[in-house]
């Protein structure tokens, strides 16, 4: 599974959306309504899985599927 399957996976059981909802350019608040407890919640789970650590100030900036995706294939090893 490629790195984005697995954000998408991740994405679609934090948000409670099915995975052909979810696209690149989705964004998690816009789109998927998760707030910041949920975006906590989901970001660990994604440093779970891909072994990497997200740094908080970091998490600012990933507003969208792509953004992690991206930030994930930059850092993880």
């Amino acid at each position: 599974m490629e790195i984005q399957e697995k954000v998408i996976s991740i994405v679609s059981e934090a948000a409670n959306v099915e995975q052909g909802n979810i696209k690149g350019e989705t964004s998690f608040v816009e789109d998927l309504n998760l707030d910041s407890l949920d975006m906590v919640e989901m970001m660990m789970k994604m440093e779970e899985e891909f072994g990497v650590e997200i740094p908080e100030d970091k998490t600012e900036d990933l507003k969208t599927i792509n953004d992690v995706t991206n930030y994930l294939k930059a850092n993880v090893n």
